[in-house]
């Protein structure tokens, strides 16, 4: 009984010398993420507008129903998203209303620091999206 305590605690002290640590002091220094991550959402921007031609397949696909696409015209004739929005408090962030664009118009990024202290904060509109 007495060997098995002290190999558990040579464990435990072993973890405790320098240059043996499992955490990471977060803000300044941060973990590498994968290049696969599914992050924030980004709509694409053309010279002079968004890439999204208002198909919406994204809100069709959305498995949380959390996409909002309300379609426009322009003088040209040309579909865009007159209203697009994302209520990020329902995404399960599962990257199908990306792989659903026929366009790419939309995106996942690596930004994952999502906080906010007002609900309203996580209704993120189109021009927010656009940044």
């Amino acid at each position: 009984m007495f060997r098995e305590f002290a190999k558990g605690l040579s464990i435990t002290l072993k973890h405790l010398l320098p240059g043996h640590s499992t955490t990471v002091q977060y803000p300044k220094e941060r973990l590498p993420l994968a290049p696969r991550f599914r992050g924030l959402h980004r709509l694409v921007p053309t010279q002079t507008r968004e890439k999204c031609v208002a198909c919406y397949l994204c809100p069709t696909v959305c498995p949380a129903k959390c996409i909002t696409v309300e379609s426009g015209e322009n003088a040209q004739g040309e579909k865009y998203p007159k209203v697009y929005k994302i209520d990020l408090l329902r995404c399960i962030f599962c990257g199908y209303c990306v792989e659903a664009c026929p366009v790419e118009a939309l995106e996942m990024s690596d930004q994952y620091e999502l906080a906010n202290f007002k609900r309203e904060d996580f209704n993120f509109e189109k021009e927010r999206l656009l940044r």
